[in-house]
């Protein structure tokens, strides 16, 4: 029955642990989950500006699987490449070691767990109060949660040193004690997808004295195998670069531990060296036990990356050479599907949303083909022998791709209203409400460029061909509507600056100057007795172009507020 009691306890503490790391990462991301996202996508310069971004997210939001699962998802989602994506994993391993340190510092040596229940009364209070720190709130709740959860671990781990045989008999085996211990560590990550839940569990069995100090590193480097469990989960379904991220970083962690192992002794030697303070062998709660093992987990990561850092690129092209290109995702889809991270370590809405401003600007640039399509066309026409078939084949192409547009909306959209549903912190509420109006923009510019295709098919189809003289008139027209849907695209994901909203503003004012012009041509052109069908032929189209003119300042002054 002890026995039984005991592992209740234990399995409550470390239940607690495990809520108390989800609530306290959970209230971070919410706060700062978009940020952290763009964070990911604009510093990755280079591999060393690659490893320090990794290092820094996981580092504040005490989760290397919550990074590496959002690394899979950007490159997933094209937002990132696949040796962008290998620095960030590497810095993300030596981020995860934070945990480890502030578990032995603050857990075992500060007793901070007395200060546990007066956080989680504080971060409740906060969390459940409607005002913009409310995500604040909730990351002091789960780190109060959290430190409770490993006082009660630590309490409850002491009656067990009498009936651990196991590990009393593996624990002078020599090299083999090595392998069951990375094994063991393994496993333990595997079940709780958390190597920062299982570290904490080493740490605790170490200051307690049921496993010795070479086990527990041992278990240490099995944890950075465990731990890549996320990262492949994440990966099902996905392209092909994102299973190619997902393999970097279970090779990483496999290649790491597989040299450290049969190196532990020195490793050790060298903690031992670098390690401020003293271990005494066979002490029961030695502070130092503790530390000395943080300081084992942060040395074996960053030597690890030291030594495959030059090698980036090398191991980019062997996981290309293990995972071949598919030939299906090169070829143009007929219909769209939108594919955005899911999964528990990532459920908190504002680390999906930049996944849909992609989609976005994906579609942005979707429409602005479909414009520049007819341009090119509506331009060339007059060289053109076989006109029917062109404008009836362009017809049929943006037909298409009207439908395609309209699936990215329906679909992006009803994504949106699922994470306005959800509790989101005000500039996340504000950026969903953006997208809801831009991709409704963007789908009328899309009808609009199908129907323009529509009138010069049928214009054709009865021989109304526009002259040269309103063709040249026309074309600055559509070269400045062109460009006002490219200044959209480009500033598609950022404020739009007074400047640019100003010049935006210049431009339609200048589309509806020369919309009445060609208006008064076509006017004048009736007057003089040109062909009626004609003429209303030419002003349809321009009064058609002048409407995307209108949408394009919708979106600007959307992306000002």
């Amino acid at each position: 029955m002890t026995v039984i009691s005991t592992l209740l306890k234990i399995t409550g503490g470390l239940c607690l642990f495990l809520y108390g790391m989800k609530v306290m990462s959970d209230g971070i991301q919410r706060a700062a989950g978009d940020r952290l996202q763009r964070f990911l996508n604009l510093i990755t310069g280079n591999r060393f500006t690659a490893v320090f971004t990794g290092f820094a997210i996981t580092a504040i939001i005490q989760s290397s699987s919550a990074t590496t699962v959002m690394v899979v998802s950007l490159v997933n989602a094209g937002l990132l490449n696949l040796t962008q994506s290998i620095g960030l994993i590497m810095g993300a391993n030596i981020g995860t070691t934070v945990t480890a340190w502030v578990v032995s510092l603050i857990g075992f040596s500060l007793k901070l767990s007395e200060l546990a229940l007066p956080a989680v009364g504080v971060g409740f209070i906060c969390s459940m109060v409607k005002w913009k720190y409310r995500d604040i709130g909730e990351f002091i709740l789960g780190f109060g949660l959290l430190f409770m959860g490993l006082d009660f671990l630590t309490k409850s781990m002491p009656s067990l040193g009498e009936n651990v045989y196991i590990i009393s008999k593996i624990s002078n085996m020599g090299f083999f004690t090595y392998v069951i211990g990375t094994v063991f560590g393994m496993m333990i990550t595997l079940f709780l997808h958390s190597s920062s839940a299982t570290t904490a569990i080493i740490l605790t069995m170490a200051y307690n004295g049921i496993i010795g100090y070479e086990i527990a590193a041992s278990m240490i480097l099995g944890a950075n195998i465990g731990t890549t469990i996320d990262a492949a989960l994440a990966s099902i379904g996905t392209k092909t670069n994102a299973k190619r991220a997902a393999l970097v970083h279970v090779l990483f962690n496999i290649f790491g531990t597989c040299w450290a192992l049969p190196l532990l002794k020195p490793l050790l030697a060298l903690v031992e060296l670098v390690t401020p303070g003293t271990m005494t062998p066979g002490m029961v709660n030695d502070p130092m036990v503790t530390a000395h093992l943080a300081m084992l987990h942060t040395v074996f990561n960053m030597t690890n990356t030291i030594v495959f850092l030059p090698f980036v690129k090398y191991f980019a092209s062997f996981v290309t050479f293990l995972i071949k290109d598919d030939p299906s995702e090169t070829a143009e889809p007929v219909r769209y599907r939108f594919t955005f991270a899911s999964g528990k370590i990532q459920n908190t809405p504002e680390m999906q949303i930049v996944f849909a401003e992609k989609e976005v600007r994906d579609m942005a640039n979707h429409v602005l083909l479909m414009f520049s399509r007819f341009n090119n066309v509506i331009q060339a026409l007059f060289e053109m022998q076989d006109r029917q078939t062109v404008v009836t084949s362009l017809g049929d192409e943006l037909k298409q791709k009207e439908e395609y547009a309209d699936q990215m909306r329906d679909q992006i959209g009803a994504f949106l209203m699922i994470c306005a549903k959800e509790q989101l912190n005000p500039r996340s509420e504000h950026r969903v409400s953006q997208l809801l109006r831009i991709i409704s923009d963007l789908e009328e510019i899309s009808d609009d460029c199908c129907s323009l295709s529509f009138i010069l098919e049928n214009g054709v189809k009865e021989n109304l061909v526009i002259k040269k003289k309103e063709m040249d008139a026309l074309i600055p027209y559509l070269n400045q509507v062109e460009n006002f849907l490219n200044l959209v695209k480009d500033n598609l994901g950022r404020k739009l600056s007074p400047t640019t909203l100003s010049y935006a503003r210049e431009l339609e004012k200048e589309i509806d100057f020369n919309r009445d012009k060609l208006r008064k041509l076509g006017r004048k052109r009736l007057e003089s007795g040109k062909d009626v069908k004609t003429e209303l032929l030419f002003i349809d189209i321009v009064r058609r172009i002048e409407k995307l003119g209108d949408y394009c300042l919708e979106i600007a002054e959307t992306l000002a507020v």
